[in-house]
């Protein structure tokens, strides 16, 4: 049986972690030194789901940027969902993440996508407003608190949006 394969995007602003999360998820590594993407990097890794099929996901790390570009919204063809990466120690990111998923959807349509609250680790930094979150979860917005340092639920986001994309 063919393994299938699915397009995910990585989108949010610079340095929120988009690469760090790809890189603990693909090679389970975390390097303290920023590394700004240019364009586009991709990365691919298979998928066991808890059903047991298996997904190949093809990993888009696109370069930070609050608004949507030309260059990025060609990047976005063809995805099968996203993932929308907020620093959880910088609140402007919020706000551009929530920018981001309209404009990704009037882009692609209608596609599963998941916020991550990245840098769990820097809880005590966090400016984000726990009732935001609450907000967006009443509305029915899967959200995730993430940590690409030391893994906290890095694993289990790709297994939730490649679960989401094969229902």
């Amino acid at each position: 049986m063919a393994t299938l394969q699915k397009k995910i995007c990585m989108i949010g602003d610079f340095s929120v972690g988009k690469t760090s999360l790809v890189a603990r998820f693909v090679r389970q590594a975390f390097s303290e030194k920023y590394l700004t993407t240019v364009g586009v990097k991709i990365d691919t890794k298979p998928v066991k789901l808890p059903d047991g099929r298996e997904v190949k996901l093809i990993l888009w790390d696109i370069a930070g940027n609050d608004n949507l570009t030309t260059a990025t919204a060609s990047y976005l063809r063809g995805a099968a969902g996203f993932l929308l990466v907020v620093d959880g120690t910088r609140r402007p990111t919020w706000d551009s993440a929530l920018n981001l998923q309209k404009a990704v959807t009037e882009k692609i349509g209608d596609k599963p996508f998941i916020i991550l609250l990245n840098k769990a680790d820097l809880r005590e930094q966090w400016e984000i407003d726990e009732s935001l979150i609450n907000e967006k979860k009443q509305q029915g917005w899967k959200l995730l608190s993430t940590s690409a340092k030391t893994g906290m639920n890095v694993e289990e986001t790709f297994v939730e949006l490649a679960t989401q994309l094969l229902t």
